[in-house]
């Protein structure tokens, strides 16, 4: 039985583009093709059959990625969705993953490994490509009183900058949150950088995910 793929994004033309090329890969067929949320959820509400994974755009019209997630794992939990965009901005990345996304990848990516995005969806349920570990995606998903506490030590600020981070705000805004100067801010993410032993605002989030120190 094939795995059944549906598609979400409003350019026609990478739309067939995937559909193409989803179509010559063994076990792996497109069962429909929404040009944005609203429609997508309009198909599915009249389709006899589900999609197994989802690939969908971030950036659409009339509703987009993220909240077209949210209504998916309202309304069809069963559905993996694979967050496929241009954009590679960290604050999308973590909002996405918190939203329900099982992978995300870049239009730009060879297809290879959008191949490889697809078998690992099917088969452990999850594709983060470089910036997740399959050990973190364990320990992410482990009851939240099976989870060490964590020895990062941070401090009553440090803390709240970190809850804050957890989201799209940017440095700039989170610095006027907190109310203080932008150059603040920036030594609270390096502290906390040096502290969890990560490079990334992506990293960070997750770290502070791990620990229980803020959570979904």
């Amino acid at each position: 039985m094939s795995v059944l793929i549906a598609i979400a994004d409003d350019h026609t033309l990478l739309a067939s583009a995937l559909s193409d090329m989803i179509r010559k890969f063994e076990h792996y067929d497109v069962l429909l093709v929404a040009e944005n949320g609203r429609d997508l959820l309009d198909q599915l509400a009249h389709s006899t059959q589900l999609p197994d994974i989802l690939l969908l755009d971030l950036s659409m019209p009339v509703m987009d990625g993220f909240e077209t997630a949210i209504h998916l794992r309202q309304l069809y939990p069963s559905i993996r969705v694979l967050a496929l965009s241009m954009d590679d901005r960290e604050e999308h990345i973590i909002k996405i993953i918190r939203d329900g996304a099982r992978g995300y990848l870049l239009k730009g990516c060879r297809p290879a490994e959008f191949r490889l995005a697809l078998d690992e969806i099917m088969a452990k349920g999850y594709y983060y490509s470089e910036f997740l570990t399959t050990q973190l995606i364990r320990n992410l998903n482990a009851p939240a009183e099976s989870i060490p506490k964590p020895p990062f030590a941070l401090n009553g600020r440090e803390l709240e900058f970190l809850k804050i981070a957890c989201s799209e705000l940017t440095y700039t805004e989170i610095a006027d949150r907190m109310c203080v100067s932008p150059r603040t801010v920036d030594g609270y993410r390096e502290v906390i950088f040096q502290k969890m032993n990560v490079k990334t605002r992506v990293g960070m989030v997750i770290e502070g995910l791990r620990h229980g120190l803020i959570t979904l």
